[in-house]
C-alpha cells in the first residue's frame, strides 16, 4: 500500500528593502499601490522567480530506500525512521516495541521498518505501546495501523484534543499524564515530560536516557529554519522558551519529528541564534519603521493599514536575517518572512505589549 502523503503548497513573498520612514511609505505603496507607488523601491528576490536557494548538503539526511523510507539505529535498541519529510522513533524491547508517533506520510513503512529491525535483532515485532508527542494528525494519523490493543499514551490535554478532532485514524490515548510519566517496557525506559504549552498545549518532551536521546517535535528543525510562522505554533513565547528547555536537558541526539536527519545540540544552538536574530531585527524594525505614510495612504481601511504595516515590518525584519542564514540553514529564503511576521506580531506586539503605533493613544 502506498503511504498517504500531503505536501503543503509552497508560498513566496518579495522582501522589501530600506529602513525608516521612507521605507515604510515605499513598502506600503509597493504592496498595495497608490500615489506612492512611483517611488517604491523593492529588493530583488533572493532567488530568481519560481526558484529557491539550494539546500545545504548538511541539512539533508540519508537517502530513502525503494519503499520510500530510511531506518537507522540511534543507540542500542533505539531506532528512528524517516521519509525525509517526517520522523518517528521506536524502541525495541524483549516484550515488544514502543513507538513514538505514527506520521501518516510514513504510514505502512513504519511496519516495514520495525519488521526489518526486529528481524535483525531478534526482538518481538509487535508494537505494544504508542506514545503521542502531541495531538496533530500529521504526527499521529497512522496510529490506526497498530490496532485497538496497543497502549496509547499522551498528555491529558492530548486526549482532550484528539477526542475533539474525532479522527478515526488517530484514536485517543488511553493512558494520560499531566507533568511526568515514566514508561518502562521490557527493561527499556522512556521519560515523558510536559514543560508547558509551546507548539501546542499538549506537546511533550520524550527522552530515552540510556540512549542520550530527546524527541521533541515541531520545536527544533535540524539544519533548517522553522516551518512557516514558527511551525504555526500556538504559544510563540513559550515555543521560544521550549528551545532553551531542550538545551537544559541531557541529550546528544535529537529526533525532531520533521525532515530527514537527526539533530545535535549544535543544531539547537543555531536555531536559537536564528530566532534571537529575528527578535533583534524585529525590535530594530519597530524602532525605525514610520507608519504615518501607511495611515495617510489607506485612510479608514483599518485592515489594509494593519496588513501593509505588518507586511512591511515583516519584510524589513526578515531581510538581514535571511541574508545571514542563507547557506547556513536550509530554506532561509522560504520561511523567514513568515517567521519574522510571527516574531514581530506575537513576541513584540500581542504578547510583548510593544504595540507602537497601535499603543495607548496620547
Amino acid at each position: 500500500m502506498t503511504a498517504e502523503s500531503a505536501k503543503p503548497p509552497a508560498s513566496r513573498r518579495t522582501f522589501l528593502a530600506g529602513t525608516g520612514a521612507a521605507a515604510a511609505g515605499t513598502a506600503a505603496a509597493a504592496l498595495l499601490g497608490g500615489p506612492l507607488a512611483g517611488t517604491a523601491r523593492a529588493a530583488g528576490p533572493v532567488c530568481p522567480p519560481g526558484q529557491f536557494a539550494p539546500v545545504p548538503k548538511r541539512a539533508l539526511g540519508p537517502p530513502v530506500n525503494a519503499d520510500g523510507y530510511f531506518v537507522g539505529q540511534i543507540k542500542g535498541d533505539l531506532y528512528w525512521v524517516t521519509d525525509s519529510f517526517y520522523t518517528a522513533m521506536f524502541l525495541t524491547t524483549r516484550d515488544g516495541v514502543v513507538l513514538v508517533d505514527a506520521p501518516p506520510t510514513i504510514g505502512h513503512n513504519l511496519l516495514r521498518a520495525i519488521g526489518a529491525v526486529t528481524q535483525a535483532n531478534g526482538r518481538p515485532s509487535q508494537v505494544t505501546h504508542l506514545v503521542y508527542s502531541h495531538s496533530h494528525a500529521d504526527h499521529i494519523g497512522a496510529s490506526v495501523l497498530f490496532g485497538p490493543d496497543v497502549v496509547r499514551i499522551g498528555h491529558s490535554e492530548c486526549r482532550t484534543l484528539v477526542l475533539r478532532d474525532d479522527d478515526p485514524n488517530g484514536p485517543p490515548p488511553e493512558v494520560t499524564f499531566d507533568e511526568h510519566f515514566t514508561l518502562t517496557v521490557g527493561g527499556e525506559t522512556l521519560l515523558l515530560d510536559f514543560h508547558g504549552p509551546n507548539h501546542t498545549p499538549d506537546n511533550i518532551f520524550i527522552r530515552a536516557p540510556a540512549q542520550q536521546t530527546l524527541m521533541l517535535v515541531d520545536v527544533i528543525f535540524p539544519g533548517w529554519v522553522p516551518f512557516k510562522e514558527l511551525a504555526v505554533s500556538q504559544d510563540i513565547p513559550d515555543w521560544i522558551k521550549a528551545q532553551d528547555v531542550a538545551l537544559s536537558l541531557p541529550w546528544q541526539t535529537l529526533v525532531a519529528g520533521h525532515l530527514g536527519r537527526l539533530g545535535t545540540r549544535d543544531d539547537a544552538e543555531l536555531q536559537i541564534a536564528y530566532v534571537a536574530d529575528l527578535v533583534a531585527s524585529a525590535r530594530a524594525t519597530m524602532a525605525s519603521l514610520n507608519p504615518a505614510p501607511i495611515f495617510q495612504e489607506f485612510g479608514n481601511n483599518a485592515w489594509a493599514i494593519f496588513k501593509v504595516y505588518l507586511d512591511a515590518a515583516s519584510a524589513q525584519t526578515a531581510a538581514p536575517v535571511t541574508a545571514k542564514y542563507l547557506g547556513k540553514l536550509a530554506a532561509a529564503d522560504v520561511f523567514t518572512f513568515d517567521n519574522a511576521f510571527e516574531v514581530f506580531e506575537f513576541v513584540l506586539r500581542v504578547d510583548g505589549g510593544v504595540l507602537d503605533p497601535f499603543g495607548i493613544h496620547p
